[in-house]
């Protein structure tokens, strides 16, 4: 498995299929994560070249005498890597594999370096997973070097021995390209799974078509699907396919990801539904600074400081009946929030008391970072709580007054919640062990986009 991770970071954004075409997301791995997947790759390639060499059968005496050849090592130290329009990625590596002969009176040891070109097919597969193959294979041989010690029998026999390891590597070096390859369709196809949003949430990536590839990209539509309780969450109406922009994020980035809004509506719609941004505000009676008790109340409200003479707890339940607004504006992203607050006293008999209801307007900035493959979120309040009295049952409220608790009561709890919700994060496309590194956020109209360097964690 780990063989095929080097050279499969070119593809390695891309999660299995599902059956709608939305929200969008595209992700380009630019050019520039060439030179770190050569450098990575190199290991990997080093020892799928490590083949099996049959017995040498030396006919030159009077009886055939069988000789043991073994590959001693393998190195490897040139890979390059190109994008090839069309078609996906060329391979260009110089090896250099060392022998011994093990034949009497003493060992031979030689050493054949070889050029390795190779094309790998980058294509959408019947499930929708991303396949590769190799569409052709060539070895190119220098001629073998004797070290240093040999015995004098050996250049004579290096002429038979190289011809019959030429003739063995030439087909074994592809064909262990091409194993190589396919170790990586393997590890590609055991992405199909769900990665967890919450408890009860989860999201989904998928190709839609065939790859677009250029000679300074791969680009890969995605589809993201979010899920609740195993349910796809579906947005009302219909939207244009997401298309990325040519020139967007930061140049020379290994990685560029476009997410779209549709992304961000379900992420939020998904959260709505599942009930996870809604939440109870309390408080303790005994402490001092706490605000939430009737006596604090009841210095606006005089029915309520009639109704409870003695302080009492107070929770305000808070629920999202409508879905939270998403707007993304060049470098501005925003949330409006509409909650419902009913405000609930606990009665000398412990049961809850409907004191007042109201019906909020909050308008949230939202920032965004990335940590190893989740995108977060942090929120801040963006100008003044908007709120109307819904209903009373301690009669008349004035708002001016209520305003001003409100501020104090809600405002630091629904943030607190908010931004623990968003700091667990999305998963963003990604395979087992690699990471985004030094990414930076770019907030767009209508889709926002991350840049990035890669790390593959071996």
């Amino acid at each position: 498995m780990t063989r095929s991770c080097g050279l499969g970071l070119l593809l390695v954004l891309v999660l299995p299929v599902v059956s709608t075409s939305r929200p969008g997301a595209v992700v380009r791995l630019n050019k520039a994560v060439l030179s770190y997947v050569s450098e990575i790759g190199r290991a990997p390639l080093q020892q799928s070249l490590r083949v099996t060499v049959p017995y040498f059968l030396d006919g030159n005496g009077e009886v055939i005498q069988p000789s043991r050849i073994q590959i001693l090592s393998v190195s490897v130290p040139h890979l390059r890597l190109k994008l090839i329009a069309g078609l996906g990625v060329r391979l260009a590596a110089e090896a250099n594999f060392t022998f011994q002969v093990f034949r009497a009176p003493e060992p031979l040891e030689l050493m054949l370096p070889v050029v390795l070109l190779a094309d790998a097919r980058v294509a959408q597969g019947s499930i929708g997973t991303p396949v590769v193959s190799i569409s052709a294979c060539l070895s190119l041989f220098g001629d073998a070097i004797l070290f240093d010690g040999s015995n004098s029998t050996a250049p004579a026999l290096l002429v038979p021995v190289q011809k019959h390891i030429k003739a063995v590597l030439r087909d074994k070096v592809c064909l262990s390209i091409s194993n190589l390859v396919q170790d990586l369709n393997v590890h590609l196809g055991t992405l199909i799974g769900l990665n967890p949003v919450g408890p009860e949430s989860q999201i989904r990536y998928s190709m839609i078509n065939a790859p677009n590839i250029t000679n300074d990209y791969i680009s890969l539509d995605i589809n993201a699907v979010l899920f609740l309780l195993g349910k796809p969450i579906v947005l009302p109406g219909d939207a244009a396919p997401f298309r990325l922009p040519e020139h967007v994020g930061r140049d020379g980035a290994m990685a560029t990801v476009g997410l779209s809004l549709d992304l961000f509506d379900s992420a939020f719609l998904l959260l709505q539904k599942a009930g996870s941004l809604n939440l109870d505000i309390t408080g303790q009676l005994k402490s001092d600074d706490n605000p939430l008790n009737t006596s604090v109340l009841g210095q606006h409200i005089p029915e309520v400081a009639r109704q409870f003479p003695e302080p009492m707890p107070v929770v305000l339940k808070v629920r999202l009946s409508t879905t939270p607004v998403a707007t993304l504006h060049a470098d501005t992203a925003t949330l409006r929030l509409q909650p419902f607050v009913e405000v609930l006293a606990v009665a000398s008999n412990s049961a809850f008391q409907s004191l007042f209801s109201l019906d909020l307007a909050v308008n949230l900035t939202l920032k965004f970072s990335v940590s190893k493959v989740k995108l977060q979120g942090n929120t801040t309040v963006l100008g003044d709580i908007q709120h109307t009295v819904a209903a009373s049952n301690v009669g008349f409220i004035d708002t001016n007054q209520m305003h001003m608790l409100m501020g104090s009561l809600f405002e630091k709890p629904l943030l607190d919640h908010l931004n623990a919700l968003l700091g667990i994060g999305v998963a963003l496309p990604n395979i087992l062990n690699l990471h985004y590194v030094s990414p930076e956020v770019f907030v767009y109209e209508g889709y926002v986009v991350i840049s990035s360097r890669l790390f593959f964690q071996r």
